[in-house]
């Protein structure tokens, strides 16, 4: 189980990661971040089991993380850590669908039992699940079959468009809420198709209802639902990230995700799959390596990728100007290249090899070595000048990304070029 922490006191961070015995369990802490901002491109990129997270944080507080992980990505474990012992934040934390709530100071053996619990948990589901999908696979005439088939018309030329519609009230009918203020299609294809299907399949209906898939020849469809046009994209690109993930983990090959426009008519359904066949086609057609996903900006407005590699050359240049700002976040470059967080953060990761935190702390660690050889700067100041308010924190992030401490490496390199 991949475990996942944000809380933005530092001591809280190193105790839970120094101190637990995570060698010595069935857990492997995959990340941490101050706040919630931080934590969500992280935790998309990571794909974690179970977040471990605190209440009281700046910029986005453990209880707006709760609310979109639990309408992003559902299947997600959450454990809430707080030094609130108030009635208010448990009643939220429970209508979040929050597993666990730990009163702070914690020590190992309550984590423990909160992770064995909520893994437990997850286990318990994941097999009920299985076994759904395995009682579906030997039944042909089902519920699933026909939902399936019902969701993969909305996707021909065979369906006129006023039958959108009528499609979408027959899948009420059968207990599946499919009509929505906006939907959007993610088409995906890869080999074998039978593996990647069922886990494309798992992952939908752990959404809790927000996508629906629909098998195809070359892979699987998905139907989006979102509530507003930015939450209907988040949605489809974190649930086409997890699925690449997923998609990897079964050994599938071949992989390639489009993202079609975001539309507010089910009549303009087939227009947003359309879009998204397209893109994924391109992909194939360019032979482009990256697996997903080049969706789009406006209704309508198929992003164009020879623009991409110059917007993230804008964004590598203000990451560069801005990276000594401790408050940097994964926001505030989306925003200066005008796209949208979740958009960014995949675009950026596939264009770069890295994640935008990782890029961030080589920008920093990179800067603070060049400090370190060539001034006689204390550690304290290089950490400030390098965007880390603790210089206990930095020295941590130093040590884990060359191996020595900064003194150590100032020892080692003083005076000498890179």
């Amino acid at each position: 189980m991949k475990v996942f922490l944000v809380d933005d006191e530092i001591v809280i961070r190193e105790g839970i990661r120094e101190s637990f015995p995570w060698d010595d369990t069935p857990y492997t802490l995959v990340g941490e971040a101050p706040d919630g901002e931080m934590a969500l491109p992280i935790i998309r990129d990571t794909n974690p089991d179970i977040v471990i997270t605190d209440i009281k944080m700046p910029f986005m507080d453990g209880l707006e993380l709760c609310r979109i992980l639990r309408g992003q990505m559902p299947w997600i474990g959450i454990i809430v850590l707080s030094g609130y012992d108030e009635f208010e934040y448990a009643r939220q934390c429970i209508q979040l669908g929050v597993r666990e709530y730990l009163l702070k100071p914690i020590n190992s053996t309550d984590l423990r039992e909160a992770l064995d619990k909520v893994s437990l948990q997850l286990k318990d589901e994941r097999k009920t699940l299985e076994h759904a999908a395995s009682l579906r696979a030997r039944m042909e005439d089902n519920g699933k079959f026909l939902k399936e088939k019902l969701i993969g018309s909305l996707f021909t030329d065979d369906t006129a468009v006023e039958d959108s519609h009528n499609v979408l009230k027959q899948l009420a009918s059968m207990g599946c809420p499919v009509p929505a203020p906006f939907y959007c299609v993610v088409d995906a294809a890869f080999s074998p198709t039978g593996t990647g299907q069922e886990a494309a399949v798992q992952l939908a209906e752990g959404s809790d209802g927000i996508v629906h898939a629909s098998a195809s020849r070359t892979g699987t469809r998905l139907l989006v639902l979102g509530d507003t046009s930015e939450d209907t994209e988040e949605r489809a690109y974190a649930f086409a990230t997890s699925l690449v993930r997923e998609l990897e983990r079964a050994e599938c090959s071949g992989i390639r995700v489009g993202i079609g426009e975001i539309v507010d008519n089910p009549e303009c359904i087939l227009q947003s799959f359309k879009t998204a066949r397209h893109i994924r086609h391109l992909l194939v057609e360019k032979e482009d390596k990256q697996a997903i996903i080049l969706g789009v900006r406006e209704m309508g407005d198929v992003t164009d990728d020879s623009q991409v590699p110059s917007i993230i050359n804008d964004a590598k240049l203000y990451m560069s100007q801005n990276y000594s700002n401790p408050n940097l976040m994964l926001s505030d470059v989306a925003k200066a290249v005008n796209m949208s967080k979740s958009r960014f953060s995949t675009v950026f990761s596939q264009h770069s090899g890295m994640t935008f935190t990782e890029y961030l702390i080589h920008l920093r660690i990179n800067k603070a070595k060049e400090l370190l050889r060539t001034t006689n700067i204390k550690s304290s100041q290089i950490a400030l000048e390098t965007g880390y308010n603790d210089s206990h924190y930095f020295s941590y992030i130093f040590k884990k990304n060359t191996g020595i401490t900064p003194s150590e490496y100032r020892t080692r390199y003083h005076n000498q070029p890179e």
